[in-house]
């Protein structure tokens, strides 16, 4: 391994990281020595991936809860913090993605996906960065998408609008926290093959998108997670504020 991507002596929170791209982030960071907290709204998922990551000799601890809620998210770090030193990482993967046009879309379904991708994103960063701070180090990597820098694929108006917010709220944070030591960065995947996708449209409709981007597949999930292990290393030491995308092509701006 580079000692630029040896992540030995950090901590690292995963959000979302039950099952898909939080999933495979996990691995990755873990492969490279950080010890890693686990979170999901599905406590047994939680659990299930901190199972294989001990299974695999890392060092990792699942705790449940809403990134929607202050109090949840607040216990993520405080119980952190606890079992750990600091928290050196934060990826905000967690994201529900709902297709409903706008004509029906309801008040509480809009709620509930900005909630939990765009309140979500700014709690976490929140809550970590007094840790981050005192120790001058941090690395916070937030999941945007594609459907952030045009349109959602598959999902709706409101999950287009907060992968947008994320975009946003990724420069505005990058520029204040940098002289502390603190990158802040986006990445934007294309559709990607996770549980999620999976249940938003059908084979069909996999094939004709599969079949309509330059390269003629869905992305994996472990393809995002190498992205985001390098822009969590000090190979990435000055890059901060950007948004990177990873598509297959599907979007080249």
């Amino acid at each position: 391994m580079n000692n630029l991507e040896d992540l030995r002596g950090k901590t690292a929170i995963v959000t979302g990281a039950g099952q898909g791209m939080g999933r495979a982030v996990t691995a990755a960071l873990a492969a490279r020595g950080a010890s890693i907290v686990v979170n999901d709204i599905d406590a047994s998922a939680a659990q299930r991936t901190t199972s294989e990551l001990a299974a695999g000799g890392a060092e990792a601890i699942a705790i449940a809860g809403s990134v929607a809620v202050q109090d949840d998210v607040q216990r993520l770090v405080n119980q952190s913090l606890e079992r750990f030193e600091s928290i050196d990482i934060l990826v905000n993967n967690a994201g529900v993605l709902r297709p409903t046009p706008v004509p029906s879309i309801s008040e509480a379904e809009w709620d509930l996906v900005v909630d939990v991708n765009l309140k979500g994103t700014f709690l976490c960063s929140q809550a970590v960065l007094p840790s981050m701070r005192q120790r001058g180090w941090g690395r916070i990597v937030n999941f945007s998408s594609t459907a952030g820098k045009n349109v959602s694929t598959v999902g709706g108006a409101h999950y287009t609008a907060a992968k947008a917010g994320i975009l946003g709220f990724t420069r505005h944070l990058a520029k204040e926290v940098a002289a502390d030591g603190i990158t802040v960065n986006a990445v934007c995947p294309g559709l990607i093959d996770t549980e999620m996708v999976r249940a938003t449209i059908d084979d069909e409709r996999v094939r004709a998108y599969e079949a309509s981007f330059p390269i003629p597949r869905l992305g994996r999930p472990d393809e995002v997670a190498e992205l985001v292990a390098f822009l969590v290393s000090d190979r990435a030491a000055y890059i901060t504020g950007a948004s990177l995308d990873i598509n297959g092509g599907d979007l080249m701006i």
